[in-house]
């Protein structure tokens, strides 16, 4: 049983609400009773790629060159197996009657599996594997977009899944070649003109917005909340994960700051320099709200959030922060997986896909 908020797992006598605190909170670890019954995984799906993707012999170069040919540029999906975003995005952006027409005729999509050994020459002459490539080009989400310009280099990459709208704009930036004119944060940054209204606040948000103070005043991690007024993912946020008790008690572990992508504020980079929020989310190239941008102690940034995440992923990023995890483990992919087996080991099923953190 679940509800919204909370956690009611009562399991061999155990506190539930406190034992996912403890898998939330702690480095994730196996040393949990060995009588508890495995949890159940929910959440996975798994959609095939178009049948109008190009059959390529992942040779980039000759892709390049055909697609340029036809007037077109390349498009790379990486995606894996069971991932929820990756399904989303077939079934909901790729059938889009109008989303559809518009990428079969400006681009050719390539399909690459993250944990595949397919050979992979690269722009260049370079060879890979599928999933050495991924991991040469750091790829930390599924589904993620890399659209190649006609010399091969990389015009815009998405890490992870954008809404309808926000990935209309991203193929719409690329189709119009406006890489070449500006970056595509300062092209999101039109669409938000306009925008009015206060952000949703949190009470955990800190007010200071000096970072180099914040971050030298503690010794935990810093996530700074890029965001924007009437973002319908922003409140989604707002409403749907952060209203999530377990989740807001890992939040709460790092210090939180919350900035207006349009607004001109002062405020002082980690690293010290004086800026505004505007000015600073376009140097960081933030173009999708809500963006979380996580620096560790020393004012370096470790991870960020840039697309549309659920729940589970959500806390893990914070996790995958707070743990440092990212020192022993730089595959975000292969942490998230490691985490969703310990907490099923703890007894409780896991649901990637949803908005609740738990069930029992």
């Amino acid at each position: 049983m679940t509800v919204q908020g909370q956690t009611t797992g009562r399991r061999n006598g155990r506190g539930g609400f406190g034992l996912l605190l403890l898998l939330l909170l702690l480095p994730l670890q196996s040393a949990l009773a060995s009588d508890v019954a495995m949890g159940a995984y929910y959440g996975a799906r798994t959609a095939e790629k178009p049948d109008w993707f190009k059959d390529s012999f992942l040779e980039f170069e000759e892709d390049v060159a055909e697609a340029a040919a036809e007037n077109r540029r390349v498009m790379l999906y990486f995606h894996q197996q069971g991932c929820p975003y990756c399904a989303q995005l077939i079934e909901e952006n790729f059938t889009d009657p109008e989303l559809k027409a518009y990428i079969r005729k400006h681009f050719d999509g390539i399909s690459l599996n993250l944990w595949g050994d397919r050979e992979v020459v690269s722009v260049g002459g370079r060879d890979f594997t599928e999933k050495t490539f991924a991991a040469a080009l750091k790829v930390q989400y599924t589904p993620t977009l890399v659209f190649l310009d006609e010399s091969g280099k990389v015009a815009l990459r998405l890490n992870g899944y954008y809404p309808p709208e926000d990935f209309r704009a991203a193929l719409n930036y690329v189709a119009q070649k406006q890489e070449t004119e500006m970056s595509f944060a300062q092209f999101r940054q039109k669409d938000r003109a306009q925008s009015q209204g206060e952000l949703l606040h949190e009470a955990f948000f800190i007010p200071n917005t000096d970072l180099q103070v914040v971050l030298r005043n503690s010794i935990a991690p810093l996530a700074v909340y890029f965001e924007a007024p009437d973002c319908r993912e922003c409140e989604i946020m707002h409403r749907r994960i952060l209203s999530d008790a377990p989740t807001r008690h890992l939040v709460q572990q790092a210090n939180n700051v919350q900035l207006n992508i349009t607004s001109s504020q002062p405020l002082t980079t980690p690293d010290g320099r004086q800026t505004t929020a505007q000015d600073w989310a376009q140097e960081l190239d933030i173009a999708y709200t809500p963006s979380l941008v996580f620096f560790d102690s020393s004012g370096k940034e470790v991870m960020r959030i840039d697309a549309f995440l659920k729940t589970f992923h959500f806390q893990s990023v914070y996790a995958y922060v707070l743990e440092k995890a990212y020192l022993e483990v730089p595959e975000f992919q292969r942490y998230i997986s490691a985490r969703a087996d310990h907490i099923r080991e703890a007894g409780f099923a896991t649901d990637i896909w949803g908005y609740e953190s738990f069930h029992d």
